[in-house]
């Protein structure tokens, strides 16, 4: 059997960056949306945070799903574009798809940077601040989940600027 042509490769290794980007941010998404503090510190006082309780996390909710939406569709197109090399029925035509392609990764790569940043920065700022008696375990649990959704983010962030460099190589070169 022969090897695939060159261009499948790129489709291949492309499809596996999405699907991993996807599964990065629905990690970091079940995470995030589940972070949250509920403790008694004495019998009046009970001490509650969520995560959208934190303009930061927020962004990076918002980051995310749009980040999930955008890979979920990139996923979909990348399976026609490889049923049509295959079958060889060309389904999607023209330039238009590569463009879309590069200008939606580079959107996409800035939107998840932001959204890791934004959420690194502000657990950062919550870690140096002063604690409250009694919950400080709880706090560092809270805190430390946040990290691990930017650190998710960050892992989407970095598979979505290599798609894009193998977009912009697939882009048309017009002189």
């Amino acid at each position: 059997m022969a090897p695939p042509p060159p261009y499948m490769s790129c489709r291949i290794a492309a499809l596996f960056l999405r699907v991993l980007t996807f599964v990065c941010l629905l990690v970091s998404l079940i995470l995030l949306t589940t972070n949250k503090i509920e403790e008694d510190i004495d019998f009046e006082t009970i001490f509650k945070v969520r995560f959208n309780d934190i303009y930061g996390y927020r962004y990076l909710l918002a980051t995310t799903v749009l980040g999930m939406a955008y890979t979920l569709l990139q996923i979909a197109f990348t399976r026609i574009t490889l049923y049509s090399i295959s079958t060889g029925n060309r389904i999607i035509s023209g330039d238009g798809s590569v463009t879309f392609d590069f200008y939606g990764d580079k959107v996409t790569s800035y939107l998840l940077a932001t959204g890791s940043a934004a959420a690194f920065a502000v657990t950062k700022e919550l870690k140096r601040s002063e604690r409250i008696e009694g919950v400080e375990d709880s706090i560092d649990k809270f805190l430390n989940k946040g990290y691990a959704c930017a650190s998710l983010v960050l892992i989407g962030f970095v598979c979505t600027a290599m798609l894009s460099a193998f977009s912009f190589n697939s882009l048309p070169k017009k002189v």
